[in-house]
């Protein structure tokens, strides 16, 4: 089922107030809504000078002989009476700025994007003025209205008078740090500003008392009083040094003595460029806040599905139902049958059964017995081969206990296995309603329940089965999973497909969907030498997305995207969309073969930082041997898929625990995520469904391009990939070199970022800076060393250069 896209929350104001009144009714209506407020602002303010004397008339509105002293009349007289007497008191006011800004956003046609936010504050301010009022005027039902009024009558039977207070400080509180974005550092930073002005006044004044000469205060009594501290003061020192036999010290001058009682004229100084310091940056932090809301509340939140906004999603009807209509069919003879002939081989055992209870799934049936009491479990678990034999079954697994419940459970292939289709799993509400990144579809499981997780949170994911046991089958339905569910938008994939057939048919899908290194001809990549490059470029893609996080301050890709969404990332920062990044490879232990560790320490590398930036690993691979599912590999994939496998020691390869070995094939698997392990039928997808899927999305308008990854470079021990010819520089080359003296940091992506270049100019940059000698060479996935210390060395490379 298609997805629908989502729209910010202010596109349905814009859609109501803009779009459906023509040019001349937004006028007209935008006039009478600002015009009807003014007659309100006058008739409210003129209500408390005449109310009094225009009670009488309430009831006298049709009779044309009685005039009321309100300014516009009875009108207003009743009008007023409603709003603010059987109203909200003086706080009605609020509703004529909330009519006329309304009417002006109309009269001029501008976006009203944020016309809802300031409804809603404006009638929280209206509420709480209203039971303010009343709360401290009781009596006078004016202030607070007979809205405020009953309100506090409520709340003081509960709470009381002191309670109400209380709760009108919370409700302030609210109001000051949501819509006027005060907080206690702001304030802080306010009253820190004018402390150190303060002070600075004062110094000022101290400085210019203390310049003040010997005969403006030499005043009679004055010098008296300085003659008589002097005469205290030497003789206290002449008694201190007699006692101690000190030559006595002459007491310093009064004069001296004022002098040093004066505070530092530096350390005032500093602390006031200190506070000043704090204040300017509250103030940045608050104006960049400021500016962001302002451009949602005009345009609304950035959405990055605008570019491809008719794009349609799938629809069920691409999918086949492969023979099923969703049901099961239930077998009671059998199932009485298996329930017999398992109580029965227990009991040639001595192990008797306390319960039994069945539950059927599509392709296994779980019966979950509760034995008596005293009887080991290990007993039952080493007779799994036993009862195998006496149902004459493939694949019994015995479950000895099921975590989480008190009993045992005993898998048991159904003789007539129902095929689960894709189409029912993507039908299922469990799939259409998740709330998850990356939502994935696997199946059903042994209960009949559809098995849905998030990619997002596993972060990375290892496949492995023997030939033909449904490994590209599942991979098909983790792609189709996702096309259902994500906009190209959101989420672009890289495909590696050494056997060069299974992957093919996404080709279709390649301006929408797909990631690619540039200058690539082709998308999906089947050439090994080109999945290295395409390896290492995702790891520069993940240091380059570390990058944008740390800039934006931020932990992960959800909270960046939110950020950006919310505008408050500035896009001439570099600061671009995220989308996710999954990479999907088909047969793993072929590139271990041939080339090794430059494939597996990318990986890792991937692997163990990725999951934060939205880079996500699907490994397929028909081999679980030691040496291609390697210690790195499992410590960082702690989501694995078994379907069957020859030997109990492959199982343990890949989910530490035996079981994949008594799977019965056709796309029977199981599913751990580092805990429990869980059974499941995969989802039947054919080709000629992917077909139509990839033909329905690649007949839509895509992008101009595939998604581009960073260029990556390899080694070049011929020197042909750099260009030493002055001639054939970039125009920008000597700007280049400046950001990257500057900054120290020889990197494409600081190019990319500062000079706003894409990812093939900036590669081919770094290449001629390489040559001229301004950086080093190519170092794997670090950025390259810079050879010139700072800017005067650059600018005399640039002119012995010139005199050559």
């Amino acid at each position: 089922m298609a997805k629908k896209t989502k729209k910010p929350r202010s596109s349905g104001i814009k859609k109501d107030f803009t779009i459906q009144l023509s040019k001349q009714n937004k006028i007209i209506t935008g006039s009478l809504l600002m015009l009807f407020s003014i007659a309100l602002f006058f008739s409210f303010v003129s209500y408390y000078f005449t109310w009094q004397e225009d009670q009488s008339l309430l009831t006298e509105f049709a009779n044309r002989n009685e005039l009321a002293k309100n300014l516009l009349n009875k009108f207003g007289a009743s009008v007023s009476h409603f709003f603010i007497y059987k109203g909200f008191g003086p706080a009605s006011v609020i509703f004529t700025y909330l009519l006329f800004i309304s009417g002006f956003h109309l009269f001029i046609s501008k976006p009203a994007d944020g016309l809802l936010r300031k409804w809603i504050w404006g009638l929280v301010l209206i509420i709480w003025f209203s039971i303010a009022f009343g709360c401290f005027a009781p009596s006078q039902p004016l202030l607070g209205g007979l809205i405020g009024y009953e309100l506090n009558d409520f709340m003081q039977d509960y709470t009381g008078k002191l309670g109400v207070i209380l709760l009108l400080l919370f409700g302030l509180t609210i109001i000051l740090v949501r819509l006027f974005k005060l907080s206690p550092d702001v304030v802080a930073v306010f009253l820190k500003a004018k402390i150190a002005a303060i002070r600075a006044e004062l110094k000022t004044k101290a400085s210019s008392a203390n310049t003040v000469t010997n005969d403006e205060f030499s005043s009679e009594e004055d010098r008296e009083q300085e003659h008589t501290d002097t005469e205290e003061t030497t003789n206290i020192i002449d008694t201190y040094t007699h006692k101690q036999d000190i030559p006595p010290i002459q007491p310093e001058k009064t004069e001296d003595e004022f002098e040093v009682a004066i505070a530092p004229e530096e350390d005032l100084a500093e602390e006031e460029n200190i506070a000043m310091e704090v204040a300017k940056l509250a103030e940045e932090k608050e104006e960049k806040d400021n500016i962001s809301e302002k451009l949602v509340d005009d345009f609304g939140e950035f959405d990055p599905t605008l570019e491809l906004g008719n794009y349609k999603f799938p629809s069920l009807d691409l999918l086949d139902n492969h023979g099923t209509t969703g049901g099961i069919t239930i077998n009671q003879e059998e199932l009485e049958e298996n329930k017999n002939k398992i109580v029965e081989t227990l009991k040639n055992y001595k192990i008797g059964i306390a319960q039994i209870k069945a539950t059927i799934g599509p392709t296994v049936t779980l019966y979950e017995i509760v034995p008596d009491a005293g009887v080991r479990i290990s007993k039952i678990k080493n007779l799994e081969d036993d009862i195998a034999l006496s149902l004459a079954a493939l694949g019994i697994r015995i479950i000895a206990p099921i975590p989480g419940k008190g009993t045992i459970g005993i898998e048991v292939p159904n003789k007539n296995a129902t095929m689960v289709s894709m189409r029912s799993v993507i039908a299922s509400s469990k799939f259409q309603k998740a709330e998850m990144q990356l939502p994935i579809a696997f199946g059903k499981t042994i209960s009949n329940e559809t098995f849905v997780v998030d990619l997002a949170k596993m972060p990375h994911m290892l496949m492995a089965g023997a030939t033909g046991q449904g490994k590209s089958v599942g991979l098909n339905a983790v792609l189709t999973s996702l096309l259902y569910k994500k906009h190209p938008a959101e989420v672009k994939f890289v495909l590696i497909d050494p056997k060069k057939v299974e992957l093919t048919l996404f080709n279709k899908i390649e301006r929408h969907f797909l990631a690619k290194l540039p200058d690539s001809e082709e998308a999906i990549i089947t050439d090994n030498a080109k999945v290295i490059n395409t390896l290492n470029s995702l790891c520069i893609e993940m240091d380059n997305r570390y990058e944008l996080l740390k800039l934006a301050m931020v932990r992960n890709i959800k909270e960046y995207n939110t950020k950006f969404k919310a505008r408050k990332l500035n896009p001439n920062d570099g600061h671009v969309f995220l989308p996710y990044i999954v990479l999907v490879i088909d047969e793993f232990a072929d590139l271990i073969m041939t080339a090794g560790k430059e494939v597996e320490t990318p990986i890792a590398r991937l692997a163990q930082l990725a999951r934060a930036i939205g880079i996500h690993l699907i490994i397929a691979t028909q081999r679980p041997s030691v040496n291609v599912i390697t210690g790195i590999i499992k410590a960082n994939f702690p989501a694995r898929i078994a379907f069957r496998v020859t030997s109990k020691i492959d199982s343990r390869t890949i989910l530490d625990t035996q079981g994949a070995d008594q799977l019965i094939g056709r796309g029977d698997m199981l599913f751990t995520q580092g805990n429990d392990v869980t059974r499941i039928q995969c989802a039947f997808v054919d080709t000629p469904e992917v077909d139509r899927i990839t033909d329905f999305i690649g007949s839509q308008r895509a992008y101009p391009d595939a998604h581009l990854l960073p260029e990556y470079v390899g080694n070049d021990d011929s020197g042909t990939s750099i260009d030493y010819n002055i001639s054939d520089r970039d125009s920008m080359f000597r700007e280049a070199a400046e950001v990257i003296v500057i900054a120290q940091q020889g990197s494409a992506s600081l190019i990319q970022r500062k000079l706003k270049l894409g990812y093939n100019r900036a590669g081919r940059i770094v290449d001629q800076l390489e040559a001229a000698g301004i950086v080093g060479p190519f170092e794997g996935s670090k950025a390259r060393q810079v050879l010139i210390p700072d800017m005067i060395a650059l600018e005399q490379f640039f002119t012995n250069e010139s005199n050559k």
